[in-house]
C-alpha cells in the first residue's frame, strides 16, 4: 500500500508543494522526480506512485516561479535555472528527513528538470546515487545564446511564462559538458528519436562525456512521451534504481 503525503518545502523565504509517496517496506530508496518548463508536481504521478507500489519512495514538487501551476508566489520573472537549483537542493535535504529512507537518492529530470538535476548533481555529488534523465534540455544555453545573440531584454514571454533577464544572464556562458567527465556516478538517459525540441544529439553527447552512463533510445517518440513509452521510462527507472550499489 502507497501512502501519500502533501507537504510544503521551503527555503530562501520561498516554499514549495510537494507530494510524497511511502512505500510499505521498512526502509527504500527514494527518487526526486523534477518537472519541466511551465510543469507542475503532478507531471511524473504516475511514475513516482509505480515506483513506490514496488518498494522505492519518491518525491514529486513544483518549482518555485516555473509557471502557471506554480502557487509559491515567487515571480516567473526571477525564476532561472538556478534558483531552481536551489529549490531541488531543500527537496534533497527534505529527503533525509523522511522515515524510513535509506540513503540511496536519484534524481530524475525531464526536460528542464532534467537539466536542473545535473546541476544540482554537479555540486551535491555525494549526496547522489545516480541520475536518471528524460530528454534532459541540455540545449538550454544554446538555444538562447542563438536566439538572444545581443542585448538581453528585462522581460520576454516564451510560451506562455514572463522570464526576466536573469534566466538568460545565468545560461548565457554556461559550460554543460565539462563537468561530466567527473561524475562518477551512474547516469541513465532517456530520449526520444523525433525529440524536436530538444535534438537527441545532445543526450548521445553527454552519454559519450560521462564516465558511467547509458542512452536509451525510443524510436518514434518526441518532446513528451507517450503513455506506453512513459510505462517503458517507468519499468527502466525502477531496474535503475534497484541496481545502484
Amino acid at each position: 500500500m502507497v501512502r501519500k503525503n502533501m507537504v510544503s518545502i521551503a527555503r530562501n523565504g520561498r516554499e514549495m508543494d510537494a507530494v510524497q509517496y511511502i512505500p510499505d517496506v521498512a526502509d527504500f530508496p527514494v527518487v526526486v522526480f523534477s518537472h519541466g518548463y511551465n510543469g507542475c508536481l503532478g507531471d511524473f504521478a504516475a511514475e513516482a506512485e509505480f515506483l513506490a507500489e514496488h518498494g522505492v519512495g519518491a518525491v514529486t514538487f513544483t518549482f518555485c516561479g516555473s509557471g502557471v501551476h506554480d502557487r509559491s508566489g515567487f515571480p516567473t520573472t526571477e525564476m532561472t535555472l538556478f534558483t531552481e537549483r536551489e529549490d531541488l537542493f531543500a527537496v534533497m535535504e527534505h529527503v533525509c528527513s523522511m522515515t524510513g529512507y535509506n540513503g540511496k537518492l536519484v534524481l530524475f529530470g525531464g526536460s528542464q528538470g532534467g537539466m536542473v538535476s545535473w546541476l544540482a548533481a554537479t555540486e551535491r555529488k555525494e549526496d547522489v546515487s545516480g541520475l536518471a534523465l528524460l530528454y534532459p534540455a541540455f540545449c538550454i544555453p544554446d538555444n538562447w545564446r542563438e536566439k538572444l545573440p545581443g542585448s538581453i531584454p528585462d522581460c520576454l514571454d516564451f510560451w506562455g511564462v514572463k522570464l526576466g533577464r536573469d534566466f538568460f544572464v545565468t545560461v548565457r556562458g554556461l559550460d554543460v559538458y565539462s563537468p561530466m567527465r567527473d561524475f562518477d556516478k551512474p547516469v541513465l538517459l532517456l530520449h526520444g528519436e523525433k525529440d524536436a525540441v530538444v535534438p537527441l544529439s545532445y543526450s548521445e553527447r553527454a552519454a559519450c562525456a560521462f564516465p558511467d552512463a547509458g542512452l536509451v533510445v525510443y524510436p518514434g517518440e518526441g518532446h513528451g512521451f507517450s503513455a506506453d513509452g512513459m510505462k517503458d521510462v517507468s519499468k527502466r527507472l525502477l531496474a535503475f534504481v534497484r541496481g545502484l550499489q
